[in-house]
C-alpha cells in the first residue's frame, strides 16, 4: 500500500536525529519544557497545567451520553390502548429504526429520558397487504421495542 502512504500523516524520521539515541534525548527535553510553568504578575503567581494534568481532568467518552445517537435510534413512542396499560406497569413501547439492537436502544432511552432501563424486548411488525379498489399495495413494515424501566421511574410521553 505504498501508494496510499501520504494519507497516514506520519513524519519521516530525520537522519540527523536518528543516530546515537538523540531522538530520546530530544523527547525528554520537550517533556521537561512542558513542566508546570509559573508566571509572575502583579497580582501573584498563576499556575498553568501540563498536558498530563489537563488530560486527567477530562471525562472519559464512555461516561458522556450522546444525544445525537439517541434520537436516531428511536423514531417515536407507539401510542395505543395496550401501550397505555403497559405504561402503568413501567413498560413503554417505542417505534425504532430497524438497524439498531437491544443494547443501542437501551442506551438511547437512557440518554433521552434519563431513566434506568432493565430490559428491552423487540418486535418486528411485517408489511401487510392493503387494497383500495383495484389498486393493491402494502402497508409499511416497522419495528418496535418494549422497554421496561426501573420501578418508581416514569416517562412522560403524552
Amino acid at each position: 500500500m505504498a501508494l496510499l502512504d501520504f494519507l497516514k500523516k506520519k513524519e519521516p524520521p530525520k537522519a540527523s536525529l536518528a543516530k546515537g539515541g538523540e531522538i530520546e534525548k530530544a523527547k525528554k527535553s520537550e517533556k521537561k519544557s512542558e513542566e508546570i510553568s509559573v508566571k509572575k504578575t502583579d497580582k501573584g503567581a498563576k499556575r498553568t497545567l501540563t498536558p498530563s494534568e489537563s488530560e486527567e481532568k477530562k471525562v472519559s467518552p464512555s461516561k458522556i451520553k450522546s444525544t445525537r445517537f439517541s434520537y436516531e435510534a428511536i423514531k417515536q413512542p407507539h401510542i395505543s390502548e395496550k401501550a397505555s396499560y403497559l405504561a402503568e406497569k413501567g413498560q413503554y413501547i417505542f417505534e425504532i429504526s430497524p438497524n439498531y439492537n437491544k443494547n443501542e436502544i437501551k442506551k438511547a432511552v437512557e440518554g433521552i429520558y434519563g431513566v434506568d432501563v432493565l430490559s428491552v424486548n423487540m418486535i418486528k411488525i411485517p408489511a401487510k397487504k392493503r387494497r383500495l379498489g383495484r389498486t393493491e399495495g402494502f402497508r409499511k413494515a416497522y419495528k418496535k421495542a418494549v422497554v421496561t424501566i426501573k420501578e418508581g421511574q416514569k416517562i412522560e410521553i403524552l
